[in-house]
């Protein structure tokens, strides 16, 4: 019986940021699907590991800062080291600072803009690479955010990062697409984790939110990662530079 399309069975997958919410969720469902898979970033992923582990499948935790090129190297290495192939990079590691534009200061912006978009280019070019060296191919999958199509307020560098992932979402498609690399983006909405329990808790806040969203729910972590299992498979082999918004219909409204 062939593997459907949605099978990722025999590949190796990268997953910044997954210690917990949607990079953990994103991992989990990676694995469930068949993926063996590497978690970087500066927290010990101790929990996703546990549940990576029931599924089966293979585990790695990589140590990076990903505010840091020089963390990138050892990423790629790592994982070609101990596992021998990167086929599915998966760009989920953020952070966000807030405060006023007339008062946003060079060093938060400078961290966001560092950890959200410079780390996730190189990062990117360094899984390309192996991806080309490999002879297969592979796919890329960034977090991008509904700030990739509105302008939020108090998030200045955030704003900006994410904006101009979607633009590097399409630069790397453009360039990489006859090579054999899908290069897509997530726009996930407002879900439900740690990052938004004060705005949950917030009774005003959370009604407004949930009577713009035509679901009328919360997302979930899950919901993010049953679209990176389907941008990490063959079923979306022909999709390049798409920024999908995983929001419930928020911005169709």
């Amino acid at each position: 019986m062939s593997a459907g399309p949605f099978d990722l069975a025999g590949k190796v997958a990268v997953v910044t940021g997954a210690n917990t919410g949607i990079g953990q969720a994103i991992a989990v469902a990676l694995a469930e699907a068949g993926a063996d898979i590497v978690v970087a970033g500066r927290t010990a992923p101790t929990e996703t590991e546990a549940r990576i582990c029931k599924t089966g499948r293979r585990f790695l935790a990589v140590d990076a800062d990903l505010g840091a090129l020089s963390a990138i190297p050892a990423v790629v290495a790592g994982t070609v080291a101990h596992f021998g192939r990167l086929d599915i990079l998966v760009n989920n590691a953020g952070i966000i600072r807030r405060a006023e534009a007339l008062d946003f200061s060079e060093a938060d912006w400078d961290a966001v803009m560092n950890v959200n978009l410079k780390s996730v280019f190189f990062l990117c070019q360094a899984a390309a690479r192996q991806m080309l060296a490999q002879g297969e191919g592979g796919k890329i999958v960034n977090i991008a955010s509904l700030l990739s199509f509105q302008g939020g307020i108090r998030v200045a560098s955030y704003t900006a990062a994410k904006s101009g992932l979607a633009g590097l979402t399409r630069l790397l498609a453009n360039e990489w697409a006859g090579r054999a690399v899908n290069v897509n983006a997530i726009a996930p909405g407002y879900i439900a984790t740690n990052n938004t329990a004060a705005l949950q808790a917030d009774a005003t806040r959370n009604r407004q939110i949930l009577e713009r969203i035509p679901a009328g729910r919360w997302g979930t972590p899950q919901d993010i990662g049953g679209a990176a299992v389907f941008l990490s498979s063959r079923a979306a082999d022909y999709l390049h530079g798409a920024v999908i918004p995983v929001d419930g219909g928020w911005l169709a409204r």
